[in-house]
């Protein structure tokens, strides 16, 4: 009698023992995932960088998400139907056909909060460091489980075939642009990250995706030189001009010849000048082609990130647009560019004129009709699409499928737009509010 109650308390403990490892195991596995897949790669790098072995084997693990997590759940179940069923097995034998009621009630909360909230909660708070103490171990877990996930990942590839799902085996659940554009909003809705880093952040990530023509300086805009002009009225246009470049063209706007510098239209002035004992009439024989250098063509569907590139390679910063056709559409300058990341920039020549956009009574905004959809979005924090028009104006047009006239209202996108004024076919300014 006694020796058979010797044999089950050491069944119980022994039974006990293996039911409290294997939570270990399932918290350990549960942490894990967690650490791992939450853990940022960039701080990772940063640790491994600075001899941190585990850092560097978790950057190898997670190389390959699919086959990590595959090998964690694998274990993580495996510990935990066997837990289940070793608490069973106890709690049946100790209470009869009640202790499968029991122990379904008690492994579910040690599960719960010792193998999966707990465990979860810290690995969240420490990522890195947990991702860094667990990876030595997972590595060899991976190494072990990899042929059964292998097996796994195909039969479930072939399911998901058979319903018309493909899957990408090198595609990423997130990718690492959408990833700091979500940090970044996330941020700034927060308070930890101030408005305008998200845009200078977001705008530098964004060049890559739009072209010269979403910021170009339209043709109608562009201020030119005539090369039929008397040398003193070129002068006095470069005098008056607040632009430092300046296209010259012959016979038809269309026909650019060159792009004058005014520092070296002012060189070359000066020396027939000089030349000539300081008479005006020395000046009659300046040829502007001649200080002119050769334009820079670009088309219009090239990237701002491309274009910015070969500017710093041309050590450039001026470039004419034109069309498939040839046709000249507007200009673009390496100031456009970085305004796209920085913001609008301004020195002491630029104009005091009404900026492009102004706030009034009632929440609402004057905009300048030429102004960017995408700078209205950023200055307002509005989300107005920009995939059918670059400008404003051009939005405007694109709903209403007319040219509309001064005072007209249009509601769309949750915003009442009121055309101010208009020149010629062009809308000038509009006024803006967004509807509650």
């Amino acid at each position: 009698m006694d020796v058979a109650n010797l044999s089950f308390d050491t069944a119980f403990w022994v039974t006990s023992g293996a039911i409290l490892a294997l939570l270990v195991l399932s918290g350990f596995f549960s942490g894990s995932e967690t650490a791992l897949t939450a853990a940022s790669r960039g701080k990772l790098k940063a640790r491994a960088e600075k001899g941190d072995g585990g850092a560097e084997r978790a950057l190898a693990i997670t190389d390959d998400n699919e086959r990590l997590i595959g090998s964690v759940l694998l274990g993580n179940n495996l510990v935990n139907i066997l837990a289940a069923s070793l608490a069973t097995a106890l709690f049946t034998r100790l209470f009869g056909e009640s202790g499968v009621a029991l122990a379904t009630l008690v492994m579910t909360l040690l599960v719960l909060i010792f193998a999966e909230v707990l465990p979860k909660t810290y690995a969240i708070t420490n990522a890195e460091a947990a991702a860094s103490r667990a990876a030595p171990i997972i590595t060899w877990v991976v190494k072990l489980f990899s042929p059964m996930v292998s097996a796994v990942r195909l039969l479930v590839r072939g399911i998901l075939r058979l319903f018309g799902v493909k899957t990408d085996p090198d595609s990423h659940i997130l990718a690492v642009r959408e990833e700091i554009a979500g940090a970044l909003y996330l941020g700034q809705s927060e308070g930890v990250v101030e408005k305008e880093d998200r845009d200078r952040i977001l705008g530098a990530l964004d060049l890559g995706d739009r072209a010269v023509e979403e910021i170009m300086l339209h043709r109608s805009q562009i201020e030119m030189i005539n090369a039929a002009d008397e040398p003193q009225a070129i002068l006095e246009q470069c005098l008056k001009s607040s632009h430092t470049r300046l296209p010259v063209f012959r016979d038809e706007p269309d026909n650019i010849i060159g792009v004058v510098h005014a520092k070296d239209l002012l060189r070359a002035m000066y020396k027939l000048v000089q030349a000539g004992n300081g008479t005006g009439q020395s000046l009659s024989g300046f040829d502007v082609f001649k200080v002119a250098k050769k334009p820079y063509f670009v088309p219009e569907t090239t990237t701002l990130d491309d274009q910015m590139r070969q500017f710093l390679r041309m050590r450039s910063h001026f470039a004419l647009v034109v069309d498939e056709y040839g046709t000249l559409q507007g200009l673009i300058t390496l100031e456009d560019i970085l305004e796209e990341i920085v913001g609008e920039i301004t020195d002491e020549f630029d104009s005091d004129e009404e900026g492009m956009i102004r706030r009034t009574e009632g929440n609402q905004f004057v905009v300048d009709g030429a102004m960017t959809i995408r700078d209205l979005n950023r200055a307002t924090d509005w989300s107005l699409p920009d995939d059918e028009a670059n400008t404003v104006a051009g939005l405007v047009i694109h709903e209403a499928q007319m040219i509309p006239k001064e005072t007209q209202v249009f509601i769309f996108h949750g915003f009442r737009f009121e055309v101010v004024s208009r020149k010629d076919n062009r809308i000038t300014r509009l006024k803006i509010r967004k509807l509650e």
